[in-house]
C-alpha cells in the first residue's frame, strides 16, 4: 500500500489529533498529556511498538499502532492492533482493509508469526472488516485485561 507510512516525530502534529479523536469516538478518558506520552516512544523508535499513518503522509485519513510481544504458542514475535482509526469521511472505501492487509505482509517478512486484535463483539462493522482480512474469533478464549 503507498499510503502506509512508519510514524516519526515528525508526523506527530498530524497524528496526534487522530489519536484524540479515536479516543473520543471510543469514550476513551484520556487527555492531551497522555496520548502524547502514549504515542511519543513509537514515533522515537521504541522496540515495543510502532504507528503508520494512513494516506497521504502531509494529510493522513488514519492511523494504525502496533505492539510486539512473544508468543510461545506461535513459536516466536507476535504484534497486536492496538488502535485503528479512519476519519469517518472518508470510511468504507476500503483504506482500513488495505492498510491491515498491507501491515500483515510487511510483518509477516520481518518474521513476525502472528498479528491480534480486539475488537467490540457488537461492532458488526468493524467485526466484518477483520473477518475479511483473515481474522478468525478464538471462540474458546476471550481477551482479558488487568490495569497495573
Amino acid at each position: 500500500m503507498k499510503s502506509l507510512h512508519l510514524a516519526t516525530t515528525e508526523d506527530a502534529p498530524k497524528l496526534l489529533p487522530l489519536v484524540a479523536a479515536l479516543h473520543v469516538d471510543l469514550g476513551f478518558k484520556t487527555d492531551a498529556a497522555h496520548q502524547e506520552r502514549s504515542i511519543l516512544p513509537l514515533l522515537e523508535g521504541s522496540p515495543h511498538g510502532a504507528s503508520w499513518l494512513i494516506g497521504p503522509r502531509r494529510a493522513p485519513v488514519g492511523y494504525i499502532v502496533v505492539s510486539f510481544g512473544w508468543s510461545i504458542e506461535y513459536g516466536g514475535m507476535d504484534a497486536i492492533i492496538d488502535e485503528l482509526y479512519i476519519r469517518p469521511a472518508v470510511r468504507g472505501r476500503g483504506m482500513a482493509g488495505e492498510a491491515i492487509n498491507a501491515l500483515a505482509q510487511a510483518l509477516k517478512q520481518s518474521t513476525i508469526k502472528a498479528l491480534h486484535l480486539e475488537v467490540d463483539r457488537s461492532n458488526e462493522a468493524a467485526t466484518s472488516l477483520y473477518q475479511r482480512c483473515g481474522f478468525k474469533a478464538r471462540d474458546s478464549y476471550m481477551y482479558m485485561s488487568r490495569k497495573l
